[in-house]
């Protein structure tokens, strides 16, 4: 970590898309057997500067430099040439294959005519899974093993490509803490043997748990490149969005009413017809948010689906104030008054072509005063817009916008704006947060906690563990579509709620 010639250098690289300046004469340089850190906020330039890198964009301006040598990376075929690998937010793996099948994909141990050499893939798999201290099974198949595995999968496709500097972006995304703890321990082995290490990471914990520096960009400029051991998250959160941040859910204790919500014995069923949700029973009350922690692929999401009308209800039921709503339609129980923050905010909160004024009224623009006989009222909504856009500060300010060219963050504000301006009896937040920065987080977090105090039903359903223990009033935990311990906030720890979300016992 001394060495004076850096392992990657990128000098002054610029890229644009449109009149959009994504990277502005960017400078990076990161030392080698280094785990180094990007940060910024939503839209900052990060993934795009690691594209460049690996070769999926072109820099309009600016040079690449590897131990000092300037290099030509085009595509990433050339990275991957020069010894760097990526692993992306959202895994590349074929699920029905196996896990050797998926690592030598497009680098095959093959014999005559083509055909795979499966035993000798699988020996080379398990061989190089043991090195570096990923062991996987080999044949095991993709849809069988846990999200961790399937990140070690990742990591190893790049390893198997002799990778020496490893991108990892947002790396801890869906996993358990255990899961994250074993990521940390494996990322420390690979810099032992040699590799180099960039992350892109919102997280600021683990930040200063793994990295040795951090470069923060913001609007596309590099901010500064710190030492993380003498930095602390609150100055890296400072520096990540201009402003002083804070870093923890402030609210008063819960005042939980009467229930809203009553969820009992519910079994529904995955896209594939097989069981998802598996006699879950579940109260949320009046004033009070009720968090859900659990691993990605437990049914938490055929959970929210049935809760909102668009998913099959195969039996049991789902009852708001003592009155069934069990299989009706998502307009129905969006009549009563139940909204939602989907978790895929692109393809289920917004329609990306429509303008910003246009989303705010979805649900309710074939009603007064945003439609009379049938005809849109454009300058009522672009009013309405106008109001929902200086109140919950989405920008730019402008309704005529697309939302589609919003950041993701400022896409999410103008999905809780047109949800909470509903008046809801019961916000049902998915993955609320997911892919924020903390300027962000801190907005939905503080728009929670106002639905509860205003005395709503909050069910909020997260991947982030830190999330669901710093604004549950109560916790959940869900292991294969079933309830397996409900708890106060404060009543468990966050290595105990991993356990049971992984299927342990706290016995």
């Amino acid at each position: 970590m001394t060495d004076s010639v850096p392992r990657i250098e990128m000098r002054n690289i610029t890229k644009t898309f449109g009149p959009t300046v994504a990277n502005d004469t960017i400078s990076l340089s990161v030392r080698p057997q280094e785990i180094h850190a990007l940060l910024g906020e939503n839209g900052a330039g990060k993934t795009t500067l690691m594209n460049v890198l690996y070769g999926l964009y072109p820099a309009d301006s600016g040079e690449v430099l590897l131990d000092g040598a300037p290099v030509s990376i085009r595509e990433p075929a050339d990275a991957i040439a020069n010894g760097i690998g990526m692993v992306h937010q959202h895994f590349k793996l074929v699920e029905p294959f196996s896990i050797a099948q998926n690592i030598v994909l497009g680098s095959e141990i093959t014999g005559p005519f083509g055909i795979l050499k499966e035993r000798e893939a699988s020996e080379a798999v398990g061989e190089l899974s043991h090195r570096y201290g990923l062991d996987v099974d080999p044949d095991a198949l993709i849809q069988d093993v846990s999200v961790g595995t399937q990140q070690r999968v990742e990591i190893l496709k790049a390893l198997y490509r002799n990778a020496d500097v490893l991108i990892l972006d947002e790396p801890t995304a869906v996993l358990t803490p255990q899961e994250i703890e074993e990521l940390i321990a494996i990322m420390r082995g690979l810099v032992e043997q040699g590799k180099t290490i960039i992350i892109i990471t919102h997280k600021l914990r683990e930040i200063k748990a793994v990295s040795d520096r951090c470069t923060i960009i913001r609007r596309g400029r590099v901010i500064d490149t710190v030492e993380v051991g003498s930095t602390s998250q609150q100055e890296l959160a400072s520096m990540m969005v201009g402003r002083e941040v804070n870093l923890t859910v402030e609210k008063e204790p819960a005042q939980p009413q009467e229930v809203t919500l009553r969820i009992s014995d519910l079994h529904v069923n995955n896209s594939r017809e097989l069981p998802a949700v598996r006699g879950l029973s579940l109260d949320v009350r009046a004033g009070e948010i009720l968090g859900i922690a659990e691993v990605d692929g437990n049914g938490q999401s055929q959970l929210v689906e049935a809760l909102v009308g668009v998913r099959h209800v195969e039996s049991g039921t789902i009852e708001m104030k003592g009155s069934a709503i069990t299989n009706l339609t998502p307009k129905q129980i969006f009549d009563r008054r139940i909204s939602s923050i989907p978790e895929d905010r692109q393809r289920r909160g917004l329609v990306l072509e429509y303008t910003v004024a246009e989303n705010m009224v979805l649900g309710t623009h074939d009603d007064e005063p945003f439609a009379r006989r049938g005809i849109l009222q454009q300058e009522v909504i672009g009013e309405h817009a106008g109001e929902l856009i200086e109140k919950f500060d989405v920008r730019p300010p402008e309704p005529s916008y697309l939302a589609g060219s919003l950041s993701g963050g400022n896409q999410q504000k103008v999905i809780i704006a047109r949800e909470v301006s509903h008046d809801p009896e019961i916000l049902i937040a998915s993955q609320p947060t997911r892919g924020l920065d903390v300027g962000a987080i801190e907005y939905v977090h503080r728009s929670l906690v106002d639905q509860r105090d205003r005395g709503k039903a909050v069910l909020l359903v997260s991947l982030d563990l830190d999330e669901v223990m710093n604004v549950s009033d109560r916790i959940a935990v869900i292991f294969e579509g079933r309830i397996v311990g409900v708890f106060a906030s404060g009543e468990v720890d966050e290595h105990q709620l991993g356990l049971l979300m992984a299927g342990g016992s706290l016995d």
